[in-house]
């Protein structure tokens, strides 16, 4: 797979149906109308969950989420080694970290 050459992972974030209390369900409420738990997961390329983050907002934008793991240490993100390039899409965005 020559696309894919040095790949050390995927990040991505899904929405999870999730049932709230009636005075919190305002910030859970997706962009499909639904109360949802926005959850951001993080795979090796053998296709090995690495991390997790979940219990976020369903209002809560992944780039927020992504931005959090970075930077609060005691979420022990699995950082990717110095100068890995990550192509974002869904964030819009590029970052080399």
């Amino acid at each position: 797979m020559p696309f894919f050459k040095d790949c050390v992972g995927v990040i991505d974030g899904t929405h999870v149906d999730a049932r709230i209390p009636v005075e919190d369900q305002v910030r859970y409420i997706g962009r499909h109308g639904t109360t949802t738990q926005n959850v951001m997961a993080v795979c090796d390329f053998n296709m090995c969950f690495t991390f997790a983050l979940a219990g976020w907002e369903g209002t809560a934008h992944d780039s927020r989420i992504f931005a959090r793991a970075l930077s609060d240490d005691r979420l022990q993100f699995p950082h990717p080694p110095q100068g890995i390039l990550i192509n974002m899409f869904t964030f819009n965005q590029l970052a080399l970290i």
